[in-house]
């Protein structure tokens, strides 16, 4: 089992920054390749970007390249997604997941976080 807790949302004005963290109980953290998912509004939910157990490899949806970059510390068991030039579109609540299994568009990840709230305001 590996329980997820995310921090770090909240209200900013469009091209501002945040960065969201995700905290997780897992024993090894590197067992487990980490993403995060968001979801808007009257939206299915949607993969944002994914990393390698290891950290050697990330991906990222297109929407976000260039702007958005995830990042994991294994010590410390979190996960972050530094989030820059935001804008309205990106508003969302945001989901961090783990699995065992490469996490990518197609995945629906065995473990979630209950999510953290990001608003752009125009």
């Amino acid at each position: 089992q590996v329980q997820l807790v995310e921090s770090g949302g909240g209200l900013v004005q469009t091209g501002g920054s945040l960065r969201l963290s995700c905290a997780a109980s897992a024993r090894t953290l590197s067992n487990y390749f980490m993403g995060w998912f968001r979801q808007a509004p009257g939206k299915e939910r949607e993969f944002v970007a994914a990393i390698s157990w290891g950290g050697s490899r990330t991906y990222n949806t297109d929407s976000v390249k260039g702007r958005f970059t995830i990042s994991r510390d294994n010590g410390k068991k979190t996960v972050s997604l530094q989030m820059n030039s935001l804008k309205p579109e990106d508003t969302a609540l945001y989901y961090c997941a783990a699995d065992t299994k490469i996490i990518n568009v197609a995945a629906t990840p065995d473990y979630w976080g209950q999510g953290t709230q990001v608003t752009v305001s125009s």
